[in-house]
Formats: C-alpha cells, sequence, structure tokens
C-alpha cells in the first residue's frame, strides 16, 4: 500500500481531473496547516481528518511535514506546506482513501515505465562494451583532477547533506530537549550554507572530511569567538556521531578536532550602593524587570530558570516554587520572605500563564526559554545604559553579588565549613567541590590584612 507521503511526491503529475464531487456525508477535511502560531522552534505540518469506516466518523489522520521543517523562515516553510496542503487536496477529491488499497490511483498518478525489449544480438554487444569498459577501467592510472576525490564510495545508502542532518535531527528529537534540537537545527543549517558557498561539489554527507569541517570551525573562530567555535564542534560533532552510528559516515572527524581555550565570562558582583540604587530606579521605571532581578538576587535561580516559572509553579501554602533547573528535572526550593512580600496577587492569574511575561505577571508567551531569557537580557541594556555599567555586568551578576552577601554574613558566626553547608543548600550547589569552586570565582572569601607579615 502506498502512503500518502509517495503521492505528494508526484505533484507535477497531479493537475486536472476534480470533477468528482463528495455525495452525502464529507468523506474528508479539507486539509490545513500548523504553523505553531509561527512559532519556528516547532515542527509545522499539513493536517486532515478522514471518514473511519468502522466508525463512520471522521479520524485525524498522520501529520504531513515534507521537508518544511529544515527551514528557518516562517515564507519557506508555508510555500513547501501549501504546496502538500494543496496536492492532497486534488488527491483525496481524485478518491485517495488512507483506509483503502490506492494501487490504481497511485498507477494513474505514476504509471509504470514499458520496459523496451533488447535483441539478443543487443544484448550481447552491450554486455561486450561494458565487459571492455570495465578492463579499461582497471588499466587507466588514476591522474590528479580538480574533482574531489571519493574518499568513500557514493553507493545506494548514501544520503545528500540535508536529508542526512533531517535524519539525525529526527532521532535526536527522542532523547533531547526542545530547545537542543532548536540549536542542533540552527548549526547544522549554518554549516550546510557554509558548505553551498565554499565547496558547492559536495552533495552527500559522506563526501565531507576532516579538512572540511576544521576549515569551517576556523571560519566560526575567525568571525566569532572561541566559546562560539567549541559550541559548534560539540553541537555538529553529536548530529555526526548519530550519522555514524547508523553508518552514513565512516568517521566522525569532529571528535579529533581540539577544544580552544577561552576566557571565562565574568559577571562582575556590584557593590551594596549600585545594587540598591538599581532596585529603587526598577521600582519606579520597571516592575516587572524589578521582581525578575529580585528573583535572580533573593531565591538565587538562574535567569533562564525564572522564565520556566508558570503560576501553577508558585505555592504560597507552603512558601515554595517548582522549576527545571540546570542540574535537576524538577528542582523545590523555598521562596523568602524578602521575596514574598514583592509578589503580586497571584490568585486571580490563570495557573497555566508564565509569571513573567514581556508586558505583565501572569500571562501566555509562545517562545523558547532561550528567547524569554534573553528578551530580559537585552531589557537589562536599558538599566546598563541608564547607570553606564560596562559589559561585565550582568543579570547573572546579581546572583553572584547575594552569594557573596549570604557568605560573608554566615562567616560572621561560622566557621568556613559551617557557612558553606548552609550556603549549599540555600544555592542548590549539589556538592561541596562545586561549591568552593564558585565562591573561587567570586573571590567569596579574602584573607585579612597581612601587612604584619612583611615586617622582620
Amino acid at each position: 500500500m502506498h502512503n500518502i507521503q509517495e503521492f505528494l511526491t508526484f505533484n507535477s503529475k497531479i493537475e486536472h481531473d476534480l470533477e468528482h464531487d463528495l455525495e452525502n456525508k464529507k468523506q474528508f477535511s479539507i486539509p490545513k496547516i500548523y504553523s505553531a502560531k509561527e512559532n519556528l522552534s516547532k515542527r509545522w505540518y499539513v493536517y486532515f481528518s478522514f471518514r473511519c469506516p468502522k466508525t463512520g466518523k471522521l479520524k485525524r489522520m498522520q501529520n504531513i511535514y515534507g521537508k518544511a521543517n529544515f527551514y528557518k523562515t516562517k515564507e519557506e516553510r508555508l510555500a513547501i506546506l501549501t504546496s502538500h496542503r494543496k496536492n492532497l487536496l486534488i488527491l483525496l477529491k481524485k478518491g485517495y482513501n488512507p483506509f483503502g488499497n490506492n494501487e490504481e490511483l497511485y498507477n494513474e498518478i505514476n504509471p509504470p515505465k514499458e520496459e523496451k525489449v533488447v535483441p539478443k544480438t543487443a544484448q550481447k554487444k552491450t554486455i561486450e562494451k561494458i565487459a571492455k569498459e570495465i578492463v579499461l577501467d582497471k588499466n587507466i592510472e588514476e591522474k590528479p583532477t580538480d574533482k574531489r576525490t571519493t574518499e568513500y564510495k557514493k553507493d545506494i545508502n548514501s544520503l545528500l547533506i540535508n536529508d542526512a542532518f533531517e535524519f539525525a535531527l529526527d532521532l535526536k528529537a527522542k532523547v533531547v530537549k526542545e530547545n537542543t534540537i532548536y540549536d542542533y537545527k540552527r548549526k547544522s543549517i549554518h554549516f550546510t550554507k557554509w558548505l553551498a558557498e565554499t565547496k558547492p561539489e559536495i552533495k552527500y554527507i559522506s563526501e565531507i572530511n576532516r579538512q572540511d569541517l576544521v576549515s569551517y570551525l576556523n571560519s566560526i573562530l575567525l568571525n566569532t569567538s572561541a566559546r562560539n567555535h567549541n559550541n559548534y564542534r560539540v553541537e555538529l560533532g553529536s548530529l555526526f556521531q548519530v550519522l555514524k552510528n547508523n553508518e552514513y559516515v565512516k568517521e566522525n572527524y569532529i571528535i579529533g578536532i581540539p577544544i580552544l581555550k577561552t576566557k571565562p565570562e565574568k559577571h562582575k558582583r556590584f557593590t551594596e550602593e549600585k545594587q540598591i540604587e538599581i532596585f529603587n530606579y526598577l521600582d519606579k521605571e520597571d516592575k516587572i524587570m524589578s521582581l525578575f532581578i529580585k528573583f535572580v538576587s533573593y531565591s538565587l535561580i538562574r535567569p533562564v530558570e525564572i522564565c520556566r516559572l508558570k503560576i501553577k509553579d508558585i505555592d504560597l501554602e507552603n512558601n515554595t516554587m517548582q522549576f527545571k533547573a540546570k542540574n535537576s528535572p524538577l528542582k523545590t526550593k523555598i521562596i523568602p520572605d524578602i521575596l514574598l512580600k514583592e509578589l503580586p496577587d497571584l490568585s486571580k492569574l490563570d495557573k497555566e500563564t508564565y509569571l513573567f511575561s514581556p508586558n505583565k505577571f501572569g500571562d501566555f508567551w509562545i517562545a523558547t526559554d532561550n528567547n524569554r531569557r534573553d528578551h530580559f537580557s537585552k531589557r537589562f541594556k536599558i538599566v546598563k545604559k541608564h547607570f553606564q555599567l560596562d559589559g561585565d555586568y550582568t543579570i547573572y551578576s546579581f546572583r553572584h553579588t547575594f552569594i557573596f552577601v549570604l557568605y560573608n554574613n554566615l562567616r560572621k558566626t561560622k566557621s568556613p565549613f559551617e557557612a558553606k553547608s548552609e550556603l549549599m543548600l540555600i544555592t542548590g550547589h549539589k556538592s561541596m567541590t562545586s561549591l568552593e569552586k564558585y565562591l573561587r570565582n567570586i573571590d567569596a572569601e579574602l584573607p585579612k590584612d597581612y601587612s604584619n607579615l612583611f615586617s622582620k
């Protein structure tokens, strides 16, 4: 039985003969395009329903994706899905039935080619000719050529580059988060475009060699940073590993490309005076941004984790909140009184809405976690401009600032070990080692004045 994807492939052959209108009950619904409200991080598709012969009711059929989700603009996706929608409607009107045998319709659209009868004498000549060519090929010494030498022979299993990445992404989608798939897809598209511009002779995934990948990552380094070089290396390497595991490439060359040293990002701590100034400014100018930063400061959770908070995640009876953390699928933290006093009235807000959105507390917001975080990062630039802060000050700087304050206040009455043990419960670090490394990075504990040690 031929599936709908095979029919849509032959769209150029379906151009007329639409005279068969529906009789009695509608046998199918008009195909529609699902565009996820133009969210390009989600999958777009064509969907329709067909009347089930057993139940007599319309039943939703399998979604039709084609290759639409490979593209990153809504115009490109709509162009492909509109074509699929149009051709699907034509097929349905011509009698396509997903519950039946469509062999006759398939042959009508794609008639089998007639085999030509070759005389025996002609067959003999053809065989002899092929035999001579094989002998000649063996005796010809290979000469240098401008064409790419095939390190791997292209066979029936070779995949075009776009198809190979789509295959790897489909498999990865089963085991990683949606945001990760979005990053994989974005980087694979960037790499594919680079190949098309710099090495147009490469068509198949098996033709890509180590030097191609080195050249590409070098271009990332030259145009951006070592950190980006490493990020592209990791994510492309993950896709190539899927292709190697499925024998579409012989080696994952990216594994052998070294990781570059990077300068760690600095998030300068604020002085107490500057922190108070910023809070006072935001309380007047931007209450949403003010509460967002107070969540970072008082609850000590990361900006992207705050962006995931929905109204239903806030438990005011127990003064706790739950969220998806960096090192845990579901983390519970207390909401300290200092933060509870800052919360708006949540009782009338929809439980499924996000606590933080661009225009108000408790609103639906269709965007990825990273896009939500980037929104508030850009919003904080207004604050930086107002206070003339340099690039080392970020929203994350508030987390460093308040952990520094907490630790030094704990140290006034406790030993270093006792202070760290209590602080670890507050910050959510999983081990003492990771907390100690974090405290060293932010210079949380400084020695006392040691001037007397220089005297004889």
